[in-house]
């Protein structure tokens, strides 16, 4: 059977594919330590699943607007001015199934053949494979460990071409877990001010899960210039525990709103309704489980950097934020085991499932490949065993 071009560009989801080997590998009998997880190991808050439940006792179960239901784009619009400061109607909002809808949704509103579009490296799995699906071209701007894996301003500068039509910023990020402060937005705003051609996606899915007391801050926030050329995408996924429910959000210029809405029109129609009313409870009922959930994932860092520092000949920029670490292990590529080569992050991703018994994530699917990302969305005791699984299968590889 004949398949289109189209669809031979994509590449499987490395985070996905990690995930069903070791589901199978744990289905087979052999117990894995999951740190390729991408989703926080908590349930979804009560009072939501609650908010659920009410929904279909009451009907509401039927089709929404395409767009979203004015509830949740109300609830959405009153997040933003809470915890951005800035004002947005419903006229703003389109309200998606999760967020990486959300952004195809945008890419595919925005973008023509011909049309670039600048990606921060290390960057989320899915960003190239949806500009390709666009038709457009990525441009990929190589971020180094030295300045903490962030876009720099001369960078960003060199980047860009009479041809850019968009940025993608991520913070925090996955898989870094770095985040932009004031300052660091302030530069790569006076190289966005000379481009006025220049849009910006602010992808702020992890903006709740912020370590050290940091105080969120975004693009829009630190250059008022910008407000207009922004595009947040959001979602209740990670802060709410809510990855299965599928709802992001985007918000933006009125126009590119409506027809980004047409275009969901067409492709999936409106999102769950019952999805849509637990998250209006999530963003505007009790937010103690949100709070909670980050000081775990604060404490979580911590141990992980100890092991990681631990483990020897391994380097890794302390996070700021999300429930990822992002360590350099290509000190260890060279060695050898039992007849094969770690020449990459792939090897020795696939060493450490067979040998540790531990599941990781190439950082080669992030575009970084003397890394590996780890989640540790996972309790205390499993950090511990899965670094001890580690430390225990890096002290087999040898130069030999």
């Amino acid at each position: 059977m004949k398949l289109s071009r189209r669809i031979g560009r994509i590449r499987p989801s490395a985070t996905l594919s990690i995930n069903a080997k070791a589901k199978a590998l744990s289905r087979s009998g052999v117990s894995i330590i999951n740190f390729g997880i991408g989703e926080p190991g908590f349930d979804t808050p009560e009072n939501i699943r609650k908010a659920a439940m009410e929904s279909i006792c009451s009907g509401q179960t039927r089709y929404t607007a395409v767009g979203g239901i004015d509830e949740l784009k109300d609830a959405v619009c009153g997040a933003v001015k809470a915890d951005y400061g800035l004002s947005y109607g419903r006229e703003n909002v389109l309200i998606s199934c999760g967020g990486k809808h959300a952004l195809y949704n945008l890419f595919m509103t925005l973008l023509d053949p011909g049309d670039e579009v600048i990606i921060p490296s290390p960057y989320w799995v899915s960003y190239p494979d949806m500009i390709d699906l666009a038709g457009a071209k990525q441009v990929i701007a190589p971020c180094t460990e030295k300045d903490g894996f962030m876009l720099q301003a001369a960078d960003l500068e060199r980047a860009i071409t009479p041809n850019t039509r968009l940025l993608i910023l991520n913070s925090p990020s996955n898989p870094t877990g770095k985040y932009y402060g004031a300052d660091e937005l302030k530069a790569l705003a006076e190289v966005l001010l000379r481009h006025e051609n220049v849009l910006i996606a602010s992808d702020d899915i992890y903006y709740r899960i912020l370590f050290g007391g940091r105080k969120w801050v975004s693009l829009g926030m630190v250059e008022e210039k910008l407000r207009g050329r922004i595009f947040i995408i959001n979602g209740v996924s990670k802060t709410y525990c809510m990855t299965g429910w599928r709802i992001g959000y985007l918000i933006g210029d009125p126009m590119v709103i409506k027809a980004a809405t047409d275009f969901q029109s067409q492709v999936t129609s409106n999102p769950s309704s019952i999805s849509q009313w637990a998250s209006v409870e999530a963003l505007t009922g009790d937010q103690k489980s949100a709070v909670e959930m980050t000081q775990t994932f604060e404490k979580r860092c911590k141990l992980v950097l100890e092991r990681i520092s631990d483990l020897g000949e391994v380097s890794c920029v302390e996070p700021d934020g999300t429930f990822y670490v992002f360590p350099d292990f290509s000190a260890h590529f060279g060695k050898k085991f039992g007849g094969r080569t770690i020449n990459g992050s792939l090897d020795l991703t696939d060493f450490l499932m067979e040998e540790a018994h531990v599941a990781v994530v190439p950082g080669n699917a992030f575009g970084e490949d003397n890394c590996l990302r780890f989640s540790y969305a996972l309790s205390m005791e499993e950090i511990e065993q899965g670094f001890d699984a580690v430390k225990k299968a890096l002290k087999k590889l040898g130069r030999g």
